[in-house]
């Protein structure tokens, strides 16, 4: 069973999401604050967050960032800004996905399912093993050549995403689409992370950049 946090400093909005998120069998954990959320995060094992970025204590988007220091999570941002500024920042900054206030709860409890499909609900798909890459989706670690690699949550799936899709040129939009569940992000978003990953991986000829359309994993 899953484990879901719902941060929210609205009593209504945090009951109807744990109402409708038990009705489909996840479990649900919640917070009121920003500290709250941050204290949960560190005394429960949960696989995502649904996160408001409006908190009375601190910014939502400042939450994410303590939690993601100490633990790695998919988190859904929850706003009330419609703003595509506001979208945008937030998919920057490592957001899975981002909902708008008001929101249907079915509509959110879909989005949910959607984000632990893409990244892999703890312990559902084990480990991925790729030549001298090994992938273990259980703790979000990868290890390369017998070395732990130091990633954030974006690589790491960036990095499965590639490793997935072993020996096929995968276009830009394709990744923003798949990796970040957006096509409204600019391209150099991807180009930043892919030269992260290479920075990483210590090795400019496992991902290689194919003109005119994208990139490829080519790890033997």
């Amino acid at each position: 069973m899953e484990r879901i946090l719902v941060v929210d400093d609205e009593e209504a909005i945090v009951e109807v999401l744990q109402i409708n998120l038990q009705r489909v069998g996840y479990e649900v954990v919640t917070a009121r604050t920003g500290q709250q959320a941050i204290q949960k995060a560190r005394s429960h094992t949960l696989d995502l967050i649904l996160l408001d970025i409006q908190l009375p204590d601190m910014d939502g988007h400042r939450v994410a960032d303590e939690i993601r220091k100490e633990v790695d999570v998919p988190i859904i941002f929850v706003t009330a800004r419609g703003d595509d500024i506001d979208r945008i920042v937030g998919l920057e900054r490592g957001a899975d996905d981002y909902i708008v206030k008001p929101f249907n709860p079915r509509e959110v409890v879909a989005r949910v399912a959607a984000v632990l499909r893409r990244l892999g609900s703890r312990g559902s798909e084990g480990r991925l093993i790729v030549g001298s890459l090994i992938l273990d989706f259980l703790n979000r670690k990868a290890i390369f050549r017998n070395e732990l690699l130091e990633l954030s949550p974006k690589e790491f799936d960036l990095l499965r995403y590639f490793a997935s899709n072993l020996g096929k040129v995968v276009s830009r939009e394709e990744i923003l689409r798949l990796v970040w569940g957006t096509e409204h992000l600019d391209t150099r978003t991807v180009d930043v992370h892919v030269k992260n990953l290479r920075d990483k991986l210590k090795d400019d000829t496992v991902l290689k950049t194919v003109w005119g359309r994208g990139y490829l994993f080519a790890l033997t």
